[in-house]
């Protein structure tokens, strides 16, 4: 058994202020949190807004006891001289700032690049917003949706032409948000390297401003694979397509006789070998034209009706069994309830329970990525506004208690 200590979380020791609202810049700061830093989310003081978003429990929303969790909050009021003063000096002893305003909303706040320069040399900052920090469109409204159409994925997440005429589905969640979060995420983390001197492109003596600039749009694009090459080369434009793969076949979600649906995933020609000789159509694998990738996507209608014929005579627990012990990639559509349940899941910690003060014992994803030697932690669920403010303008603003009083009386903090 190994008997070494466990080590302090990966980013143990990093400071980074959070001036942010709704999603991009809270994920990102939420993934940066449970790997060790030391979160100071800036508020409003009647709070970020979406504390009020998702289902509620005890009056209070469930998912912002994950959205808001391993931060320290301090409520702010940006609008008063003295709310920007005292969320300066905790700048000043800070390693980043990640913000998703507008594209100069941090300067109007009195936040511009020589302010911060002046607070803290050497400072990440990284700005999350629809279109980027500069370009024809940067001072459009966008949320995570938007940057979800504009970059590509709203159009392959649509239904396949000519089958409805119901509107594009979105894919569920604020994937567009999230994706940009964790691109702030690796830009904070890649500044603080170069500013550490791990890297050649900056010395450890350069005490410049580091800016990171994350635009919505660009991070889906970025996931887009060949879509916009195939464009520029063929004129192909790619088209959506349900369930399936537009590359391999046959890859697709296939009924079961209990109204369920299974992944399966052969789309490799050992995979097809053994997913033909489970479902006891051995004629398939022996034709010629399917031997190849390019030949079964051609004849894709077809295996997928083969495919679909099997997977309609057993229930969804049964077809899953079958699968696995031919040891084709498969799995049922997991709801949360199956999310929950997962024993993998569990056996890593990436569904766990928590305590939480409002709502008692609650499930939490848990964390990624992981670091079996030294691995974050839930330290702390979703804070209450302004739970944190007067610890933090006393341990690292260095207020004193009378300041902070005063502070309290103008309305200036919450």
């Amino acid at each position: 058994m190994d008997t070494r200590p466990e080590a302090p979380p990966p980013l143990s020791g990093i400071r980074i202020v959070e001036i942010g609202h709704f999603i991009a810049a809270p994920f990102a700061t939420r993934v940066l949190g449970d790997l060790g830093a030391e979160i100071i989310k800036i508020e409003p003081p009647d709070g970020d807004p979406v504390r009020g978003w998702g289902a509620q429990s005890n009056g209070a929303s469930l998912w912002w006891s994950v959205h808001g969790r391993n931060k320290r909050s301090v409520a702010v009021d940006l609008k008063s001289p003295e709310g920007v003063e005292a969320v300066g000096r905790v700048i000043a002893r800070s390693d980043a700032l990640i913000e998703n305003q507008r594209p100069g909303g941090l300067a109007r706040l009195g936040f511009d690049l020589k302010r911060l320069q002046e607070l803290r040399p050497g400072l990440v900052v990284a700005h999350v917003s629809g279109y980027g920090q500069t370009g024809p469109m940067r001072d459009r409204a966008a949320f995570g949706v938007i940057g979800e159409a504009i970059g590509g994925l709203r159009h392959l997440t649509d239904h396949p032409p000519g089958t409805t005429d119901m509107p594009p589905p979105r894919v569920g969640i604020s994937i567009g948000d999230s994706v940009a979060g964790l691109y702030a995420v690796i830009g904070v983390l890649a500044g603080l390297l170069r500013r550490d001197g791990r890297t050649d492109s900056r010395g450890a003596d350069d005490d410049q401003i580091c800016t990171v600039d994350i635009a919505l749009t660009e991070a889906v694009l970025s996931l887009m694979e060949g879509i916009v090459t195939e464009y520029g080369a063929l004129g192909l434009v790619r088209q959506p397509v349900g369930a399936r793969i537009a590359s391999a076949a046959p890859t697709s979600a296939y009924p079961s006789a209990d109204g369920r649906w299974v992944i399966i995933a052969a789309n490799s020609d050992l995979l097809f070998q053994r997913l033909t000789a489970l479902i006891g159509r051995a004629d398939l694998a022996a034709r010629p034209e399917l031997q190849s990738n390019a030949g079964r996507l051609k004849h894709v209608d077809e295996l997928d009706e083969a495919i679909s014929a099997w997977s309609r005579q057993f229930d969804a627990g049964r077809l899953a069994e079958l699968l696995a012990k031919a040891d084709i990639p498969s799995t049922l559509i997991y709801t949360a309830a199956e999310i929950a349940d997962d024993p993998q899941f569990r056996a890593r910690g990436m569904v766990r329970e928590v305590s939480d003060p409002r709502h008692g014992n609650l499930l939490h994803p848990g964390i990624v990525p992981h670091f079996p030697d030294s691995p974050g932690a839930i330290r702390c669920t979703g804070p209450d506004v302004g739970q944190d403010t007067e610890a933090v303008l006393a341990e690292i603003a260095g207020y004193s208690k009378d300041e902070i009083k005063l502070l309290y009386q103008k309305g200036v903090i919450a």
